[in-house]
């Protein structure tokens, strides 16, 4: 991606300028969360939502899996990347993370965690818990030290001592006690891609 104020290039995973008059700078983007999820869930989850109409007066087709519907239906890649990784194949998507310094990167395979919705791991000193839902939706939290035993795979969770949680977008929240625990930074990527960015990454399959 690039900035339109000086044209510099960015590394999405990183976050950080690499090409332009912003290198060097010290300059990095705060990570964020993101979750690839559906209409449906997303609108049930979130009512209040607006979206943007597809007739957008330009006349490049904006429909789902038009613009590169024949490049996911292989898994060649439109251009080299350093490295490679057999362990899965290079458009397989998985849940990315790195632990609050940075490092510690860390994927997992979409497939294992649409097999285990509750899913608990460390990144790095970082103890955080995952929940997919039935379409394949994978957000992370911090756990605190709390562990997750049921989950209705929309909103609804319930700790090991039975107390009732809501899951929002930012926090997951107590129900009784109003404890919060915050959203983890992570998002869905190709495993090429990712691991051409961070070769040392831990994968889970």
């Amino acid at each position: 991606m690039y900035d339109r104020a000086t044209s510099s290039m960015w590394s999405t995973l990183h976050g950080t300028p690499v090409v332009g008059p912003l290198v060097g700078k010290g300059i990095k983007l705060k990570r964020r969360s993101v979750v690839t999820t559906t209409w449906g869930e997303w609108k049930h989850l979130n009512p209040e939502t607006t979206v943007l109409s597809l007739d957008t007066g330009h006349r490049r087709d904006y429909d789902e899996g038009v613009a590169y519907n024949s490049y996911f239906n292989t898994d060649e890649l439109m251009f080299t990347v350093p490295g490679g990784d057999k362990r899965l194949l290079n458009k397989r998507e998985v849940l990315a993370f790195r632990s609050s310094n940075g490092e510690n990167a860390t994927a997992i395979d979409t497939e294992f965690l649409k097999k285990n919705p509750v899913y608990s791991l460390n990144v790095g000193q970082d103890k955080i818990v995952t929940f997919t839902t039935a379409s394949g939706a994978s957000r992370a939290y911090y756990t605190d030290d709390i562990s997750f035993k049921k989950w209705n795979q929309i909103d609804q969770l319930e700790d090991q001592d039975q107390s009732a949680w809501k899951l929002t977008e930012s926090e997951l929240i107590n129900q009784t006690t109003n404890k919060r625990l915050k959203r983890y930074p992570s998002h869905q990527s190709f495993w090429f891609g990712w691991h051409a960015q961070f070769p040392e990454t831990r994968l889970i399959k």
